[in-house]
């Protein structure tokens, strides 16, 4: 029996807010971060149908490809890599400390957007567990082919990583991590894409806006 698409493939996803799952046009399965809980609702999905899964487990906004989480490499042997290079022309579309829910808004704000998919060829079963490979040289050369089809670089830097990375370059130290208010956060994401002088005029246009809604 064939399922419609939009039940037989989904994605899991994490830090998300509900209104970007909303306008996600295929099913969403929310991750816990709990490895045992994870792994479990991923057997489940695949039960169900196709999965789709990010494991760098975040968002890059450089030409780097993060360590990717082996946990996708000990639930199945089909696997299809899958290359997405987005870019955007003002704001990212993502934030690390402020308002999830405002992801959506801010991607739409762009004047214009660029999305390239790239379906690559299925592991053979020699690059499997199946094959004799270790989740972690499955994980690393799934890494290298996505990186390659990109033309990114491939570093062995985790989720955690680009936080306190991300965390030190604002504050100096990582306890400060989401205390941004929203003009503060629109002035980080749209910093490396515009001059300081734009974004600093369109942060207080927003703080302007901001004020205006309070006092209705």
């Amino acid at each position: 029996q064939v399922r419609p698409p939009s039940l037989s493939l989904a994605a899991v996803t994490y830090s998300l807010s509900p209104v970007t799952e909303l306008f996600a046009p295929i099913r969403t399965v929310r991750l816990t971060r709990n490895r045992e809980k994870d792994s479990k609702m991923i057997e489940k999905q695949l039960q169900q149908g196709d999965l789709v899964i990010c494991p760098e487990g975040t968002t890059c906004r450089e030409p780097y490809l993060l360590r990717f989480s082996p946990l996708f490499a000990e639930k199945t042997d089909h696997i299809v890599p899958v290359a997405i290079d987005f870019h955007v022309s003002m704001l990212y579309g993502t934030t690390a400390g402020g308002y999830k829910s405002l992801d959506p808004v801010f991607l739409l704000m762009n004047p214009t957007s660029h999305c390239s998919l790239t379906i690559l060829e299925k592991l053979p079963r020699s690059y499997t567990g199946k094959g004799g490979k270790s989740k972690f040289e499955v994980a690393n050369h799934v890494q290298a082919l996505i990186g390659k089809a990109l033309n990114f670089e491939c570093t062995s830097l985790t989720r955690k990583d680009k936080y306190m990375i991300l965390a030190g370059k604002r504050h100096g130290s990582i306890g400060v991590v989401g205390e941004f208010n929203i003009a503060d956060d629109l002035v980080s994401l749209a910093y490396c894409k515009m001059d300081r002088g734009r974004v600093m005029g369109l942060a207080e246009g927003f703080r302007l806006l901001l004020s205006v809604i309070k006092e209705l």
